[in-house]
């Protein structure tokens, strides 16, 4: 059998997370819990924590990006992606809003309209993977690369990608 690789250009995916991923914040998710106590979470703690009936959030930190922290290791692979893709670059991220990382990126030189933001105003693993296989399966992309430092984020991304017939790598940042 003869690839059809020999006769089709793969279509690249490349996706990054941004907080903990890209970027340190000082920015907290606040909670108000069943019976008026409050707490805060930082973006780590935020993405294993396991909600809890009559829990309230608040997001507004991450209505702007505070005191950011450039991870550069993640960072200096995101420009060299930007650089080299032929296709869009995406940040792909729990926030609400995309406005914020637009104006950091642009902050730290990174300034290309390769690169979409997607605020999915979710901290649900399966949102990120469905956005995925969206893109597998009605955009035809074939060659995915996903950086998180989510380990639910990278799990969910590879349980959905093994049921799919495109060659993927999943990154697990870890700090």
């Amino acid at each position: 059998m003869i690839s059809r690789s020999l006769f089709t250009e793969s279509k690249n995916l490349r996706i990054f997370d941004f907080d903990d991923t890209l970027v340190k914040t000082t920015s907290f998710i606040y909670i108000t819990h069943k019976g008026g106590k409050k707490s805060k979470l930082s973006p780590a703690q935020y993405a294993i924590y396991n909600e809890k009936p009559g829990d309230v959030f608040d997001f507004s930190d991450f209505e702007q990006v505070k005191q950011p922290e450039e991870i550069k290791r993640i960072t200096n692979v995101l420009r060299k992606v930007v650089q080299t893709s032929k296709e869009p670059v995406y940040i792909l991220t729990a926030r609400s809003a995309a406005d914020p990382i637009r104006r950091y990126l642009k902050d730290i030189g990174i300034n290309s309209n390769k690169i979409n933001v997607i605020a999915l105003a979710s901290n649900n693993p399966k949102d990120k993977a469905d956005w995925i296989e969206d893109m597998i399966d009605n955009k035809g992309y074939d060659d995915i690369y996903f950086a998180d430092d989510s380990q639910k984020n990278v799990d969910t991304a590879k349980q959905m990608l093994r049921t799919k017939n495109v060659k993927w790598r999943v990154q697990h940042i870890k700090h």
